[in-house]
């Protein structure tokens, strides 16, 4: 038997399918084109599982479920996702969506972070531990925790949200409403906004040369970049921005001693770079330095396959 994943994200659906020893066998993608209606978006969906399954040489009798990792939050028990800003969903009745077009195949739902970290703990960098903290480092700060296998989800199905601790009180103010949020500084978007601010206030500073001179072509590699050509403002923002990983890293590890860490998303692609610092800030700043275990930090494995793959494990 195989599983289905449906990575549903605010530019992109992918589709995959996973065989019993967690392999994508083929993949179907189509664009989300937002703005519009969910039921055109779970059509495309549908469509996508059709053509994945055409693409294996499976059919829709070999398929034993169909898991859907979405961004916002969801009532897994009512297969609603109940809200995702991002995609404009309120109350979209998803299960209902895929099952009037499918209805002999189990469908479930999770949180797009979840399942990732699913991915993540049971096919890739956690493969074997017990316990285990995926965070990742995009547009946002994307987090899911695995006990035992496991999602841990709360009362609510809203747990996880890693990227809404507060790090800095006074700090600024996320578009969750709390203020120091983790996300508004330890994002990728965080990283290009303070590489922005570096510029604006140094002139001097060779991050101008690397954008062409436009600031409006920093991204997420620009103040690495430029400390490594020895530019004293663009390891600043490095620095700076390592410092703010790292601190909501150490909370994470206080509050969950997980096996394993795994940080995921194009920043991660600076590997020892960015991860030696952030172990070495942990290492110092933690509540169990005197404990002879300690948690793994490492780089996540799957990719963009991570979503995909543990939406199709999950099941509840």
């Amino acid at each position: 038997m195989y599983r289905i994943g449906v990575d549903l994200g605010g530019t992109n659906i992918a589709v995959g399918v996973i065989n019993e020893n967690y392999e994508i066998k083929a993949k179907a993608t189509a664009k989300t084109n937002m703005p519009r209606p969910a039921k055109e978006i779970f059509a495309d969906i549908v469509n996508c599982v059709k053509d994945a399954c055409t693409k294996a040489g499976i059919t829709l009798s070999q398929v034993k479920s169909i898991g859907i990792g979405t961004p916002g939050s969801c009532d897994k028990k009512n297969g609603i996702i109940l809200y995702a800003n991002n995609l404009d969903f309120n109350n979209v009745p998803a299960v209902q969506l895929v099952h009037a077009e499918l209805p002999d195949i189990p469908v479930y739902i999770e949180n797009d972070a979840n399942c990732a970290a699913l991915g993540e703990a049971l096919a890739g960098s956690g493969m074997g531990k017990k316990s285990f903290v995926a965070i990742t480092l995009g547009t946002g700060v994307g987090g899911g925790v695995i006990m035992d296998g496991k999602v841990l989800s709360g009362c609510n199905d809203a747990g996880g949200e890693l990227g809404h601790i507060s790090i800095k009180f006074d700090g600024e103010k996320c578009n969750c409403g709390r203020v120091g949020c983790w996300e508004r500084y330890a994002s990728a978007t965080a990283l290009v906004n303070q590489t922005k601010v570096a510029m604006l206030e140094h002139k001097d500073s060779c991050m101008w040369d690397l954008c062409s001179g436009n600031i409006e072509n920093a991204g997420g590699r620009t103040a690495f970049d430029a400390m490594r050509e020895g530019d004293k403002w663009g390891k600043e923002v490095v620095d700076n921005y390592i410092r703010y990983v790292a601190i909501g890293t150490t909370d994470i590890v206080n509050i969950f001693q997980p096996e394993m860490l795994c940080f995921g998303g194009g920043i991660c692609n600076e590997g020892e770079t960015l991860l030696a610092p952030i172990r070495e800030f942990v290492a110092r700043e933690r509540y169990s330095k005197h404990q002879a275990v300690q948690t793994e930090i490492c780089r996540a494995k799957l990719g963009n396959d991570a979503g995909i793959i543990g939406a199709a494990l999950v099941e509840y």
